[in-house]
């Protein structure tokens, strides 16, 4: 008898069963009568099941003052593992298992860590298998030989395969095995970057830890596995880890990194506690550092800077309000505003990373900046800008006088003054066309007399 997906029995083995909804199980059992202990508190939704001792049980009931349905498992419950009859085997897939085949198409289900494979012994016609990770499809297997597994957690992970495309078949095991008692574990684990450069990550205490029970943090990169102890821990009253603190992010990798806090204790094993993101991702920007800022009667400028090791694609949104005016707000994506006729101004700013805007929430708000644009010969300009233009004046009134000098100079050169004849009877300079000449200085040249006037006898 085989289990449909709509909850129905029936005799013959169905060869592909594709269920209406991914909440529907299939199942499929050898035999003329469905195992004893058999329970279905909804054929068209979730069934929460397990198998042990003699047949199928309910692992986890929806109790009578729940308003619907237990919800559905991830996978089998840390320590069910060991009480599965090796004939009978329960996940919820989408198509009918059999187990007890004794030539099943894929055998020996293993993880091997150091080539981070899930691999397997392929025995039957099969030429499509998927690998998932805690009931969520991860990828296709490649040839149907493998699946690669980039980033193995360091928690109890349920992985498992189910063939697509050929004989229906599905398995599953837990990598690595659970050791120790999972409340042990450092609980609510979470970590951000404040304040430009620190790193502060916080956790709680497992529920059940004993009271010795010791955690240590440290960041893994993984893309290159290069790790980073913490350098500054902080403890509570019992003296038990519960934050760390880095202090230089820049040192620190900007690519995927991995988040992982262990336990120890004299008294048993503690099950670590981890989570993953890059790190631009998870920082929360400082508030902006006005830099520059002024006005006047029909002019208002202000400038800021917000410093980021990580993210350099910000997005701002300014709360303004003008006189008494009812406050609004303004998203821009530029690190100045300007207002025309700005009269009496209120403005904070704030900002977030632009890339992840979608979840990533604000930082906080600036100082308020309090313009008074009213009266304009109370407006000053910034001290650089007053420093600019005096420097500009002096330079420019020190080339004045440079071209002034060069050009009487050059003048001088190209049009030198003409010599003018003296009168030896008067004493006087005659017109611009007669000269002295002295008879005893040798001619250096000889010029063709062209008239002689005789003035008279002496």
């Amino acid at each position: 008898m085989f289990l449909t997906p709509e909850g129905a029995w029936t005799s013959s083995r169905p060869q592909h069963i594709l269920p209406s909804s991914p909440a529907h199980w299939g199942l499929f059992f050898r035999g003329e009568a469905a195992p004893r202990g058999y329970k279905n508190t909804d054929e068209r939704k979730n069934t929460v099941l397990s198998l042990s001792g003699g047949g199928l049980q309910h692992s986890r009931e929806a109790s009578e003052q729940s308003p619907g349905p237990a919800p559905r498992p991830a996978g089998p419950a840390p320590g069910e593992a060991a009480c599965l009859r090796p004939d009978r085997v329960l996940i919820p897939d989408s198509y009918p298992i059999d187990v007890s085949d004794p030539d099943p198409p894929i055998k020996n289900l293993r993880m091997e860590p150091e080539r981070k494979r899930l691999t397997w012994d392929l025995h039957g016609n099969v030429s499509e298998i998927m690998c998932f990770i805690n009931s969520k499809a991860f990828t296709k297997a490649w040839k149907s030989t493998y699946c690669s597994i980039p980033h193995l957690s360091c928690q109890a992970t349920n992985y498992s395969i189910m063939v697509t495309k050929g004989q229906p078949f599905s398995t599953w095991i837990q990598y690595p095995s659970q050791e120790g008692n999972p409340r042990a574990a450092a609980e609510n684990l979470t970590c951000w970057v404040h304040d430009v450069d620190f790193l502060t990550c916080s956790w709680a205490v497992g529920r059940e830890a004993p009271r010795d029970v010791q955690y240590s943090l440290y960041l893994e990169n993984l893309d290159s596995y290069e790790k980073w102890p913490c350098s500054q821990y902080t403890a509570d009253e019992q003296g038990t880890n519960v934050q760390c603190r880095f202090h230089n992010i820049s040192v620190l990798s900007k690519d995927q990194t991995r988040f992982l806090v262990n336990g120890t204790s004299s008294d048993s094993k503690i099950p670590c506690s981890e989570t993953s993101d890059k790190l631009a991702k998870i920082e929360v920007l400082a508030a902006p550092n006005v830099t520059s800022r002024w006005c006047n009667q029909s002019y208002l400028f202000m400038q800021w800077q917000v410093k980021s090791h990580l993210n350099h694609d910000l997005k701002y949104e300014l709360k303004m309000q003008k006189g008494t005016e009812p406050a609004y707000r303004e998203e821009i994506y530029k690190a100045f505003l300007e207002l025309n006729n700005p009269g009496t101004y209120t403005v904070r700013v704030r900002a977030r990373d632009a890339t992840f805007s979608h979840y990533k929430p604000w930082g906080p708000w600036s100082v308020p900046q309090h313009f008074v644009c009213e009266d304009e010969e109370g407006a000053r300009l910034p001290v650089w800008l007053t420093s600019l233009l005096i420097a500009l004046g002096t330079l420019l009134i020190a080339m004045g006088f440079v071209l002034l000098f060069c050009r009487f100079s050059v003048m001088q050169k190209l049009f030198p003054p003409i010599p003018h004849m003296k009168d030896r009877i008067n004493g006087k300079l005659q017109n611009g066309r007669t000269m002295t000449w002295d008879p005893d200085q040798d001619s250096q040249e000889e010029c063709p007399v062209a008239e002689v006037q005789v003035l008279g006898e002496t």
